[in-house]
């Protein structure tokens, strides 16, 4: 670049920006657009299923894992995505610090005029600032970094390069950290301001871990430096920097020139000046480029991998609350049998239903004799029949009553064991997840009462369709008592009404024992689907994609799309 206000010839001894990579290295990554394409595919796949995953459940290093997935979604849309869809345009030098460093004076030193404010008030650069040549405004134009920050054209800025003024890393504001922190994962380069005084602490340097991690460029601005004390402060800072894994960034140490207001003058900065002309250079640029998009690229892999490991640790809490959730079923499945049997169905208004039944001068009160002979013809068996009605309507809802009781304690049992110290991890998101299964319970335990009472009427007539030698006996009381009031009779019996399960007894003999026996244990299967209903509602809170068992293979998947592309 020919001299301008502000610039210096690019002839410099100061360290070449081809330290940062080999020209093979921008040529493997740059020089290909049809695998670039591909590529670019790639890596907006993978952004789209990152962005999609969760981690629903509060287990150990879920936290980690959420910041983890966010800073990585972060780089893909600051950095990757919009340097793969753009690859010609300028490298973006992020200029990053603490407070107090003078990025923003270096920043204007190295334009020539004041593009960002800079003051002794804290904090300063609120709104960041990129610096470009007005002709590379095309190529930046769709840059999502630009949603951040004000865009200023400067034709002292070589083409090729943009300068951004970031926030201070530990701005008082937490808006400005969070935006430094963005802006960094949408650098090519940073350029890394400190000073004599501060160099030491401890945030810059966790910060440059992550660039060491990722491979990305950097470069290393001792600002403000004693002339005395020169030569112990940059010998210190090199050796933090070789530490670090940064023993080939390039460092410039600017003087203290004392107070001062307004940028430096350009005698200051040269040797800044001189590396980023250099650095300007197409060749020298796309090396930059390449070298920090294919560390990208490659601190995917491990970082993707540990996401995808994250994952598969819910999916595998998941199915550990799902055992603990199928082993909490068996106490109150066979809590709901008991209940059953003991006679729940029958206490209550289906007793009261009963004894009126069989009151005297009721239908029931002389429907047998002690020899067991029935008396009564067919008209009387409608009567019967009709008279029973109300018992048929009790029994319906004395079941669906105690089903939703069954229902609720198994819910209460299954809510319990994701509770207290031996609770499966992740079993309070669970609970906190848990849908009201109200409705539900209701709607089931209903719909079992009918299809009980209903099953108790098909096994009325085909007892009373059957053959052998009781055959005839059996229709005859069909027809004198009829197919309804048996059927209520039996109901009642498999209930828990004893006296009903003597009058079948005496009616029907071992056929009517049998079928009181296979309605009573339908009941207990029916109490015991009521559970594993409860079970199946539970079920609900882990219908999560991201808790399957295979949840992390989409992830994997991707990771070996783009290793194969790198």
């Amino acid at each position: 670049m020919s001299a301008q206000p502000g610039t210096v010839p690019a002839q410099s001894s100061v360290p070449a920006p081809g330290d940062f990579g080999e020209p093979s290295v921008a040529h493997h990554v740059l020089a290909r657009p049809l695998a670039q394409t591909s590529l670019l595919d790639a890596v907006r796949d993978l952004r789209r299923d990152v962005e999609a995953t969760t981690f629903p459940l509060e287990i150990a290093g879920v936290e980690e894992a959420r910041a983890s997935r966010a800073r990585l979604v972060d780089q893909l849309d600051e950095h990757l995505v919009p340097r793969l869809t753009e690859l010609s345009a300028p490298a973006v030098v992020v200029v990053a610090g603490s407070t107090g460093a003078g990025k923003s004076t270096l920043v204007n030193s190295l334009v020539g005029r004041e593009v960002s404010a800079a003051g002794v008030l804290r904090p300063t650069t609120r709104e960041p600032v990129l610096v470009h040549h007005p002709l590379d405004a095309d190529l930046l134009s769709h840059h999502p970094v630009l949603d951040e920050v004000q865009a200023v054209a400067a034709d002292t800025v070589p083409r090729g390069i943009a300068i951004l003024d970031a926030p201070d890393l530990d701005s008082v504001l937490d808006s400005n950290r969070d935006t430094a922190h963005r802006l960094l994962e949408a650098a090519d380069l940073w350029l890394f301001v400190t000073t004599a005084s501060r160099y030491g602490d401890a945030l810059p340097w966790r910060v440059l871990r992550s660039a060491v991690e990722r491979s990305t460029s950097v470069a290393m601005v001792l600002n403000r430096v004693p002339a005395a004390s020169l030569p112990t402060v940059r010998g210190d800072l090199l050796d933090r920097l070789r530490a670090h894994g940064l023993a080939g960034a390039p460092l410039f140490v600017i003087p203290d020139v004392g107070p001062h207001s307004g940028p430096l003058t350009t005698a200051v900065v040269a040797p800044v000046l001189r590396w980023l002309n250099m650095l300007a250079g197409p060749d020298r640029a796309r090396t930059v480029v390449a070298r920090t998009l294919r560390g990208a690229l490659a601190a995917l892999r491990p970082w993707v991998d540990e996401l995808a490991e994250a994952v598969q640790d819910q999916a595998d809490a998941a199915a550990r609350i799902a055992r603990t959730l199928d082993g909490a079923t068996t106490a109150p499945g066979d809590a709901a049998a008991e209940t059953i049997r003991a006679g729940a169905v029958a206490d209550g208004a289906v007793r009261a239903r009963w004894a009126e039944l069989v009151a005297k001068g009721a239908p029931f009160a002389r429907l047998v004799r002690r020899s067991g002979r029935v008396r009564g013809s067919g008209r009387t068996g409608r009567a019967r029949g009709a008279a029973v009605a109300p018992l048929m309507s009790d029994l319906t809802a004395s079941t669906t009553s105690v089903l939703t009781a069954v229902g609720l304690r198994g819910s209460a049992a299954l809510r319990a064991a994701l509770t207290g110290p031996s609770a499966p991890p992740g079993g309070s998101s669970v609970l906190a997840r848990w849908p009201d299964g109200e409705a539900s319970r209701v709607a089931a335990a209903e719909r079992a009462a009918r299809a009980w009472t209903g099953e108790g009427a098909r096994l009325v007539r085909v007892v009373l369709a059957g053959s052998g030698a009781d055959a005839r006996r059996r229709a005859q009381v069909g027809k004198a008592v009829g197919e309804d009031a048996l059927a209520a009779m039996v109901l009642a019996a498999a209930a828990g009404v004893d006296e009903a399960a003597q009058a079948v007894r005496t009616l029907l003999g071992d056929a009517g024992d049998d079928v009181v026996s296979a309605l009573r244990e339908d009941l207990v299967r029916r109490a015991r689907a009521q559970v594993d209903l409860e079970r199946t509602i539970a079920d609900r809170t882990l219908d999560d994609p991201d808790l399957a068992a295979d949840a992390s293979s989409r992830l994997r998947l991707r990771l070996a799309v783009l290793k194969g592309l790198t």
